[in-house]
Parts: C-alpha cells; sequence; structure tokens
C-alpha cells in the first residue's frame, strides 16, 4: 500500500482495516539456521527499553513494521506475537517498528504477527534445515499485560542453578534472552539439554512506574520438546498485585 491509499484509506477507515503488517524477518520457506546464534542481551542492568542487541543473526530475530498506526494511539500498546502457538505481547514503538531476539528450533517453526486492537495480522512459515544447531527443549515464557511495569522471570533448575536478570546464563547451557523493564515483556528462559529433575518457575513483581495501576496479570507458558510429537504446553494467568511480590507461580518435573 503506498503512501497515497494509506492516506486515504485512514482517512475513510478504521485503524484494524487500513494498516498493513509486514514481517521483514524471519522468511518463509526453506531456510539453514546459524551455528551459534546470539540472541541474549548484554549483562547490564536497567536494560535498556530496546529488545534486541547488536549484531543478533538475522536467523534469530522477529522483526517488521505496522504501517498505519493511529498516532492517537495509547503509547506503548502492544501487539501480539505467536510463535508456534505461544501467544505474547510484542511492543510497538512509536514508528510502528518492532523487533526482538528469538531462538528458534531446527524444523517447522510458524510467527505470527497481530496489529494492536484486533487489527491486521501477518504469518509466515519456514523450515529451519541446520541439524547442527541447537534445539531448545524447554522453554519458560512470561508476558503481563501491563506498560511500565518491569516483572521479573526466575528459573530454577533441578541441581540449583539459578537464572534471572542478574545472571541470565547457566552453567548446564540455559539462558535468559532479555530482560524487559519497561512493560508486556516478553522474557524467555531457554535451554537445549534440560536436565531431568524438578524445576520451580518465580515472577518478581520489581516495580511501576508513577502513575501506573498495580494490579498487572502475568501469563507464564511452559513448553518442553517444541516442534515434537512429544511436545508439552502449559500456561498459566496470575495477578500480581503489588511491586515486591514474588510468586511461585508453578514446579513441574522434566522431562
Amino acid at each position: 500500500m503506498n503512501k497515497t491509499a494509506l492516506a486515504l484509506c485512514m482517512a475513510a477507515l478504521s485503524f484494524p482495516v487500513c494498516a498493513e503488517v509486514q514481517l521483514d524477518q524471519p522468511k518463509g520457506g526453506w531456510r539453514r539456521g546459524e551455528t551459534g546464534e546470539r540472541y541474549t542481551q548484554e549483562v547490564n542492568y536497567p536494560a535498556a527499553s530496546v529488545n534486541t542487541p547488536r549484531s543478533v543473526s538475522t536467523t534469530a530475530l522477529i522483526s517488521g513494521h505496522i504501517a498505519g498506526m493511529p498516532k492517537n494511539r495509547s503509547a506503548g500498546e502492544p501487539a501480539t506475537l505467536i510463535v508456534n502457538g505461544t501467544a505474547m505481547p510484542l511492543r510497538v514503538e512509536e514508528d510502528g517498528s518492532f523487533s526482538r531476539p528469538y531462538a528458534f528450533g531446527r524444523g517447522s517453526n510458524s510467527i505470527e504477527v497481530r496489529a494492536p486492537d484486533n487489527g491486521p495480522r501477518k504469518r509466515v512459515q519456514f523450515y529451519d534445515t541446520a541439524t547442527t544447531k541447537k534445539q531448545a527443549r524447554l522453554r519458560v515464557v512470561l508476558s503481563w499485560d501491563s506498560d511500565g511495569t518491569d516483572l521479573d522471570l526466575h528459573v530454577v533448575t533441578p541441581n540449583g542453578e539459578h537464572a534471572w536478570y542478574g545472571q541470565r546464563v547457566i552453567a548446564g547451557g540455559g539462558a535468559l534472552d532479555v530482560d524487559v523493564t519497561t512493560g508486556y515483556g516478553p522474557e524467555i528462559f531457554s535451554s537445549p539439554a534440560p536436565e531431568k529433575g524438578l524445576y520451580l518457575v518465580y515472577v518478581n513483581y520489581y516495580g511501576s512506574g508513577s502513575g501506573v495501576k498495580d494490579l498487572t496479570t502475568a501469563q507464564v507458558a511452559i513448553i518442553s520438546n517444541e516442534n515434537t510429537p512429544d511436545e508439552k504446553r502449559q500456561v498459566f494467568q496470575v495477578p500480581m498485585r503489588r511491586a515486591g511480590d514474588l510468586t511461585l507461580i508453578n514446579s513441574f518435573v522434566y522431562p
């Protein structure tokens, strides 16, 4: 849609009809992912609002643009990102751009981006043929429903290792990708070779900005053996009522 057509559309119709979702990465079709893809954020705190680290591989990236975003939309109002069936908020910048790293597994992957307010959507499917690529056998995905708030994901492994924003990469090979401090998330813990045994998943309500509502709802999705016949998926929604709350969301045994 060119600029003239878009202007006429915006003048005559509502945002959900007129907007366009463009996905720059990933592309649909067949591809070979890169070994050793970097998708974790540099360890420093507080984290920047930009979710994508520099020099991230294009095969470990979700990026694009939503054209025709209304100028009077709520600040930071998220789009919806759905990766292999897991829905999570996706922050959209004022210019309509979005970008975040993601560690895709080999095999078939589906990605859908839906504009805010039940707007238009774009979906792509691709197949990663990299046989030597490490694949996340366990993912824990935290997202939440309010802007200007900071929730933190904590995962404790069977041998007592603790993945959190102060120690994103643990000795067992698991990693927390980014520390989102500005609202919505998502924050994702993933491990290519998770230890067998009991895991604990906590969410800490670190804080909220001035004038931001205290109550926010955290969503945690636990996915094991993604994109295999043995895939298991659990989704939990828990109200977080005030800054300082530390809540045990779930304990589970892998595999």
